[in-house]
């Protein structure tokens, strides 16, 4: 079950219920290891002996509320440990995220195993690959980001991370279905608005078009919800940004009306009753500020 807290959405302390750590199509679909393993696949074509019970999931779920997580993270026997996000918005900071959830991914890794880098043996590590599906504009997008190019103008330094980008994913395989997916998602919002109609329409177009099929029809009603709680979500926090926005301006009025008020009080040209009025602030606040003018 999701872990959910709440937060304010207007000054009548209305509360409602906001996911913090909610489930993808990303994350849901590779939670499957028949799926996980076609992605390995997809990422080692030349690997054909490879299977599921080989594919440990280490994705970090220990997640509380301040805490950060990763979308998939797995090991292939002790040989690999692979790492994959997924990304709709460019940034290279991913570059950093996927460093720390290596470094998480790594002494998880060494708990489990039960080896301790305090030690002075060696401590035998799987061989890290890090991958992002990008699936926002494409553009001139690099097939590769390295730390050092991107944070320290490619000079050699302590520590050099290099994540694979990849876009499109080969015709047919599952990173390209699921890159797909978005597309066909991204189209119906566009078209609908996100909407009911949106999450049926881009669940009924991918089935026909043989995009997610298998999936999307074992998990139909699944999908339905996780994309509607997303969009609620997003809903959610609309609302939440428009009611910050609107208590921010009514302070600002309030301010710049108590300034004012102050500045006639001292002027003493106007009675009370005229400054409350003028000023749209009540007589009683405009008493108060009366009285300290005289203190």
């Amino acid at each position: 079950m999701d872990k959910t807290t709440k937060i304010q959405i207007d000054s009548k302390n209305e509360t409602v219920l906001k996911a913090k750590v909610k489930d993808s199509i990303f994350t849901n679909l590779f939670r499957d290891k028949k799926y996980l393993l076609q992605l390995y696949q997809a990422l080692h074509p030349e690997d054909t002996a490879t299977t599921e019970d080989e594919l440990t999931d280490v994705t970090i779920k220990n997640v509380l509320i301040d805490t950060f997580y990763n979308d998939l993270g797995f090991i292939v026997g002790n040989r690999l440990l692979i790492m994959v996000e997924a990304q709709s918005t460019w940034t290279v900071n991913i570059i950093f995220r996927v460093l720390v959830y290596l470094a998480q991914a790594y002494h998880q890794y060494l708990i489990r195993t039960k080896q301790s880098f305090h030690k002075s043996r060696k401590v035998s590590l799987p061989k890290p690959e890090l991958y992002v599906i990008y699936t926002g504009s494409r553009k001139d997008r690099p097939e590769e980001l390295s730390m050092q190019e991107e944070f320290f103008d490619g000079q050699e330094c302590g520590i050099e991370v290099k994540v694979k980008m990849i876009y499109d994913g080969r015709k047919g395989d599952i990173i390209n279905q699921y890159v797909n997916f978005t597309k066909v998602c991204n189209e119906q919002v566009a078209l609908h608005g996100r909407t009911r109609k949106a999450v049926l329409e881009t669940i009924r177009i991918c089935k026909d078009n043989n995009v997610l099929k298998e999936y999307l029809e074992s998990r139909e009603m699944e999908v339905f919800d996780i994309m509607i709680t997303l969009y609620d979500d997003d809903e959610i926090l609309k609302m939440y940004i428009e009611s910050e926005k609107e208590e921010a301006a009514e302070k600002a009025t309030k301010e710049k009306a108590l300034q004012i008020a102050q500045k006639m009080i001292s002027d003493g040209q106007l009675p009370l009753e005229k400054i409350a009025q003028y000023s749209g602030l009540p007589l009683q606040t405009i008493e108060e500020l009366a009285g300290i003018q005289l203190i």
